[in-house]
């Protein structure tokens, strides 16, 4: 059901596909998938949290957790990016749609996205503290907001950024750009 959502919020958009198309481009009936949900919104709600999980795991199993902290926090931006691009028509559904949830399931689904910001804070806050990144607890926390919306703009942008970078190309400067700079003694 949700990859067929998917398909149908890119090609028409969430508000002008019909809970009967969800059902046939999901090879159910328009009986059965109302055994699973009430409303579209529903559909949406489900969409928006296999996406995040899905993301978030796929993060969380390429990353390499050998080598220097440094090294682990490149490794998680990497994957991150990686997996952004390899879901890119996915996390474009989810942000351009997500302001279609009810109100009631919105906090939900936002604290998905800032379980994201978290993992990275994490890493960050290691480097912090083992002196690699020279970073305030504000900066740390706007680092890793930074690390998201620069693996994020990625599917953004893509129209323009794919013609100019390839996805290797676009990481490592972004790593540059986001880590860098923030070097002890750089």
């Amino acid at each position: 059901m949700i990859k067929g959502a998917v398909h149908l919020f890119i090609e028409k958009g969430f508000h002008r596909t019909t809970t009967r198309e969800i059902a046939k481009e999901s090879g159910f009936s328009i009986g059965t998938l109302y055994e699973y949900i009430r409303t579209k919104e529903d559909v949406l709600y489900l969409v928006c949290d296999a996406i995040y999980d899905q993301v978030t795991e796929r993060v969380r199993t390429q990353v390499d957790l050998t080598g220097t902290c440094l090294e682990q926090l490149e490794s998680a931006i990497r994957a991150y990016f990686m997996v952004v691009d390899e879901m890119q028509d996915e996390v474009l559904v989810m942000y351009q749609e997500t302001k279609s949830l009810p109100k009631e399931t919105l906090p939900y689904v936002l604290r998905k996205e800032q379980e994201m910001v978290e993992m990275m804070e994490s890493l960050v806050r290691t480097c912090v503290k083992e002196g690699v990144l020279v970073l305030n607890e504000q900066e740390t926390k706007l680092l890793a907001h930074n690390i998201l919306v620069q693996g994020q703009m990625w599917t953004f942008r893509r129209w323009a950024l794919q013609k100019q970078f390839t996805l290797e190309d676009y990481t490592n400067m972004q790593i540059a750009c986001l880590l860098y700079r923030s070097k002890r003694g750089e």
